[in-house]
């Protein structure tokens, strides 16, 4: 009985030690080449590039909010202050409602790279609309720069909740870095507002041509952005690990951003 009893309890030694052994083996990340983690490596630099797509992705509308003052002087009947955040919300808010509707099968890469997209092409169409226009106010003119700010509020639905979806699977500094990016947005397009009045403060039509550079070099930054997410961040390694660890664990909607890191998709469960 007493050696029945010894036996039962090796034998449960046996069994606990296999499977802490196990549990290790499948939790444990391999080093590569160079003996750094996948998990970890590239971290800083994704860091980086989330702040700036953090930032990029309320750049637009913050740079249309902080030239207000050229809107007013432009259409002085219109009440833009108040018009603009009335257009932008509605068409923010119904369009991040139906994104979470149809979450699960949504494709990530081609919400946020339409986002960015969008934020971009509507960026360049306000700079072209006032350059067409030759800085001339009008119905017509204060219409396209409404139907720019509707853009801007369906572009922020798409990046926004798509970019916090895509990073909450993620470590936590990323999700940090991103939404750091977003608080730092504002200020950074206040501080370039009042560069770029600075600089042709003494000039004609210097409230115009601030606004001019101002929204070129939004336009700039938002074609940045596309370009980081669609061909730097999925290719960094810390990126392609998490991603590659959610499709194996029964994701859906992020069979493009593999393919565009170059993984080939597996049921193998990662880390």
């Amino acid at each position: 009985m007493l050696l029945k009893g010894r036996e039962l309890r090796t034998t449960q030694l046996h069994l606990l030690c296999y499977n802490l052994f196990a549990f290790h083996r499948r939790t444990m990340v391999p080093p590569n080449e160079n003996g750094a983690s996948p998990k970890l490596e590239g971290k800083h630099a994704a860091i980086i590039v989330c702040w700036l797509l953090g930032n990029g992705c309320l750049f637009p509308w913050n740079s249309m909010l902080t030239i207000e003052d050229y809107y007013v002087y432009l259409f002085p009947r219109y009440h833009s202050t108040r018009v603009l955040s009335l257009v932008y919300q509605p068409f923010a808010l119904v369009t991040i409602a139906l994104l979470a509707y149809n979450e699960a099968n949504i494709n990530t890469r081609r919400r946020n790279l339409s986002g960015y997209i969008l934020f971009s092409v509507s960026s360049l169409a306000v700079l072209v609309l006032d350059l067409a226009t030759s800085g001339r106010g009008g119905l017509g003119t204060y219409i396209g720069i409404c139907v720019t700010a509707a853009a801007f509020g369906i572009s922020d639905a798409h990046v926004q909740g798509g970019m916090v979806g895509d990073l909450s699977f993620m470590q936590p500094e990323l999700v940090q870095s991103f939404l750091a990016g977003l608080a730092a947005s504002g200020a950074l397009t206040s501080t370039l507002r009042i560069f770029t009045k600075a600089v042709f403060e003494n000039s004609k039509n210097g409230l115009r041509k601030g606004a001019i550079l101002f929204y070129a070099i939004s336009a700039f930054y938002e074609l940045q952005c596309v370009l980081l997410y669609a061909f730097v961040f999925p290719k960094l390694p810390i990126v392609k690990y998490y991603r590659a660890k959610a499709a194996a664990e029964g994701s859906k909607t992020v069979s493009a951003d593999l393919a565009a890191g170059g993984i080939q998709k597996t049921t193998e469960i990662v880390g």
